[in-house]
């Protein structure tokens, strides 16, 4: 048999792995990285206000391959590289989130072992729920005040449409938590809301109809310009299910109000019950002396509570521990 020939284009030569160059475990530490505020989400695209200055250009981010899958939250406070004009189809990279210093979270049950960030770095929680029409839900209420106390958020609680209802029966029992309450009206400008929240960072959570939406756009003059301007720039659109960061006016004294329509209930399967009282400076060290797995509700369940012993001593008022209570049963 003849043999064939060859020339040196039938021959294709491997190149050996002892001449390529090695993978290195090390990363970038990216210390010209540019501190922005995340203030939307919208399917694998973080748009991100630079050193959160609503009044510079949105820039639009994607998460750098050695962040791997971490998770990336409106709120959380991020390093940015590339290119930050914010021009259209310019795209940057987060290359590290920053650690929060509080969480809202919830679970979509309170059998549900996944927990699920909302918002991340907000200092308050306002919890928004009408007087009447609809009627206020008191387990919803209870429910977010847990997981503000639980996620290191300052709650408040406002109360609208008061020109329809006497808000304070159902204010009274709040108060004994020492909780901010603020009432508002539909005739009125919600003017001690605003003084609530200038100059902070504050997530609003409330069930349809409750006129959230409302005080927003009142409190946001440009909501829903600012809604179109990221959905443009993250070239999809803002739907309900998605928290969105508003920047307030600068007469307000500035800040941001992170919108949340898609939480209608907040699963507390991440929640013990000692997150509560902790959270209250007065009643933190008093739960120490409680016995191994007590849920703080007093008896016949917890017959051996010490906050029952601080209601006896008189360093407790017992309406502030009712109060306390009435929010634990949320737990269970």
């Amino acid at each position: 048999m003849r043999s064939r020939e060859y020339d040196e284009s039938d021959v294709r030569v491997r190149p050996g792995r002892r001449g390529s160059r090695p993978r290195s475990k090390r990363r970038p530490e990216h210390a010209d990285a540019v501190e922005a505020m995340v203030t939307t989400v919208d399917r694998g695209r973080w748009t991100c206000a630079l050193d959160g200055d609503a009044a510079r250009p949105p820039v639009v981010a994607m998460r750098a391959r050695e962040l791997g899958r971490t998770p990336i939250v409106v709120g959380d406070r991020v390093g940015l590289v590339g290119d930050l004009s914010g021009a259209v189809d310019r795209i940057a990279r987060i290359v590290r989130v920053e650690e929060r210093r509080t969480v809202l979270r919830r679970t979509a049950d309170d059998t549900d072992p996944y927990e699920r960030v909302v918002v991340a770095n907000a200092e308050q929680l306002v919890i928004v729920t009408s007087i009447t029409d609809p009627p206020p839900r008191t387990g919803f209420v209870d429910r977010c005040l847990v997981a503000a106390y639980a996620g290191g958020l300052a709650p408040v609680l406002c109360l609208t449409k008061a020109d329809l209802a006497d808000p304070e029966p159902f204010a009274a029992p709040y108060r004994e938590l020492d909780l901010p309450v603020v009432v508002t009206r539909r005739d009125r400008e919600p003017t001690a809301l605003a003084d609530v929240l200038g100059g902070r960072v504050s997530a609003l959570v409330g069930h349809s109809g409750v006129g959230k939406s409302t005080l927003v756009n009142v409190l946001v003059p440009d909501a829903a310009r600012a809604v179109g301007v990221v959905s443009a720039v993250g070239k999809g659109r803002h739907t309900t299910t998605a928290a969105l960061a508003l920047p307030l006016p600068d007469e307000l004294g500035g800040g941001w109000v992170v919108d949340t329509p898609g939480v209608r209930s907040f699963g507390l399967a991440h929640v013990t019950p000692d997150d509560v009282p902790a959270a209250f400076d007065d009643l933190a060290d008093a739960i120490e002396d409680c016995p191994r797995g007590c849920g703080h509700l007093g008896p016949p369940a917890d017959p051996e509570c010490a906050l029952d012993t601080l209601v006896a001593e008189g360093k407790l008022r017992p309406g502030r521990l009712a109060a306390l209570r009435r929010v634990l049963v949320a737990l269970r």
